[in-house]
């Protein structure tokens, strides 16, 4: 695949960015630039936020059915390019290709089944305290939103707010992470095809701390939805907090996986072992840290070190290959970091801990999948989001000993629980602090529920009823019809 340079996709046009300044996008396999993006500013953030919000207000007298019909092109049209998109989110962030595959696949599913909502946007009907008189509650769209993405799961994660803020009435402005940008604007070009109003969806890069402050703070936007760090999440809140706009964040996590002695071994082993390792470890609902009942503690690490038997590290365009590299040097670097704290804190490293070894992985980001033993809730593993493949085991003995370990922690956004008990399902379901919850298999969570975080790790929440109705603002008439 041969690199390719981008510009900013701004009301239906692909322009440079009035800063003149561009930045390659390099491979975290082989460190090549399979990439370059121009380096949006403020000026260009203005630009784009005037065209949507001019596009936005033609859009919203669309009827919504005739949105989804025209969304629904668009999510086809990202189906049909399935095989580039996938070879090209490999590239540019380390996924394996079947992986990036069902990536590119959950993009079009995120839009197809916002646009099922398209004939449920329903308001209320009330009686009024006057006579001769109702109340009607409408749902409306907020205006224009600016989505700021992850690196994670770029191409998904636009799809999961572009779906919802254009069959919502809204016009978008989607700045994806400057790590992971390549996929995402290809979306301009699948805009263009199916013949999206200009200025609906614009497509902008550039660094978060100019760009995408500027269209945070531009009193235009009247929406932010973004997922990231909660660090830059909470940059973001004070940025829109000055206009008292809109906020919907998806944050970090530090999910606990806890394995009861009466779980399934087998189950349980295997649930917990690819919610750590998958996609290198780079999810935020992950299986962070592991707390392992005493009575049964050595049969299930027994069977969950037995995957690591077939489970590959390599090239993620090999079909073999089980786990790629981390996305960059920093994240590299913090892998590292986390293991050295963790071996003098007192620590054990069961397997992994470093680079591995070989030509194959002398360039790009490596790290092995690593197990960690012999670690204690203070260690500071338990608590510091790794977003690598990097796992602390811990033992318990007693429910409440270890309901108090997994709500030890900054963040709420999900947890997971193995046992054959309904008493105890329910117990967790009481008092587990975290507002996604996985009950015997490993994280993952449907367009149908509801992405929500407690703690740091976000506010507002996504998907399903709940998260389309973040894309839409109430308008309340008193109807006096007294004549």
């Amino acid at each position: 695949m041969k690199a390719k340079e981008y510009q900013l996709f701004i009301n239906g046009e692909w322009a440079n960015a009035t800063s003149g300044k561009t930045a390659d996008i390099t491979s975290p396999i082989d460190e090549s630039v399979v990439g370059t993006v121009q380096m949006g500013v403020e000026e260009d953030a203005k630009i784009a936020l005037e065209a949507a919000a001019k596009a936005q207000k033609e859009w919203r007298k669309v009827p919504p059915r005739k949105r989804a019909e025209l969304m629904r092109k668009f999510a086809a049209e990202i189906r049909e390019n399935k095989p580039y998109l996938a070879e090209l989110l490999t590239r540019e962030q380390g996924k394996i290709i079947s992986l990036a595959e069902i990536e590119v696949e959950v993009t079009a599913t995120f839009i197809e089944y916002a646009c099922d909502w398209a004939r449920h946007i329903e308001g209320d009907i009330m009686p009024s305290d006057n006579e001769n008189e109702h109340i009607y509650i409408h749902k409306i769209p907020r205006g224009v939103v600016v989505a700021i993405t992850a690196w994670n799961f770029p191409l998904a994660l636009a799809g999961r707010k572009i779906g919802p803020a254009l069959v919502a009435g809204n016009a978008i402005v989607v700045k994806p992470t400057q790590e992971t940008p390549l996929a995402t604007l290809e979306l301009g070009f699948i805009a263009e095809k199916v013949g999206l109003p200009k200025g609906l969806l614009n497509v902008v890069t550039g660094s978060g701390r100019v760009l995408g402050n500027a269209l945070v703070e531009n009193p235009i936007t009247k929406m932010v939805t973004m997922t990231g760090s909660t660090p830059a999440g909470q940059q973001i809140f004070k940025a829109a907090a000055q206009n008292l706009t809109h906020v919907q964040l998806e944050l970090g996590g530090k999910a606990p996986a806890i394995v009861f002695a009466d779980a399934d071994l087998d189950q349980a082993a295997e649930a917990a072992f690819h919610s750590r390792f998958d996609n290198c470890g780079q999810v935020c609902t992950c299986n962070e840290r592991m707390y392992v009942h005493e009575d049964v503690y050595e049969a299930f690490m027994e069977k969950f070190m037995e995957h690591l038997k077939t489970y590959k590290v390599g090239n993620p365009l090999d079909r073999t290959v089980s786990m790629g590299p981390k996305v960059n040097a920093s994240e590299l670097k913090n892998m590292q970091h986390l293991v050295e704290v963790s071996i003098k804190e007192g620590a054990t490293v069961a397997t992994g801990g470093k680079r591995p070894e070989g030509a194959e992985f002398e360039k790009g980001h490596w790290f092995e999948p690593t197990v960690l033993t012999g670690v204690t809730q203070d260690m500071t593993i338990v608590h510091e989001e790794s977003f690598g493949p990097i796992l602390p085991v811990i033992k318990f003995s007693e429910f409440d000993q270890v309901i108090g370990y997994a709500n030890d922690c900054e963040y709420g956004l999900a947890a997971m629980i193995f046992t054959k008990d309904m008493a105890t399902i329910l117990r967790c379901n009481d008092e587990l602090e975290f507002g996604e919850i996985y009950v015997n298999r490993g994280h993952g969570e449907q367009h149908q529920g509801f992405h929500n975080g407690y703690k740091l790790s976000g506010s507002g929440g996504e998907d399903g009823k709940y998260g389309f109705e973040q894309y839409l603002e109430k308008k309340t008439f008193y109807m006096n019809y007294k004549s």
